[in-house]
């Protein structure tokens, strides 16, 4: 685990221990890791995301059309 020292304003501060209040979480420290947690899947790419996985996964079990000639079949 990695620690870190951080300055953050009052604001975050109360944000904080609403967080750490509303998820009856152990300290602080706890509490930050929720919130970047949950902010953080907004910044993983799109293929890395769970619904896309299921998605894939949904895809895969669809039926296909076989196709002799690609070029032709999509007029290239």
């Amino acid at each position: 685990m990695v620690q870190a020292m951080i300055q953050i304003s009052n604001e975050a501060n109360q944000i904080l221990n609403i967080v750490k209040a509303k998820y009856d979480l152990k300290d602080k420290s706890h509490a930050i890791e929720r919130v970047i947690i949950e902010y953080g899947g907004d910044f993983l790419e799109p293929q890395l995301r769970p619904e896309f996985i299921q998605k894939m996964k949904d895809r895969q079990k669809e039926a296909t059309v076989k196709v002799k000639d690609f070029n032709k079949h999509f007029g290239l």
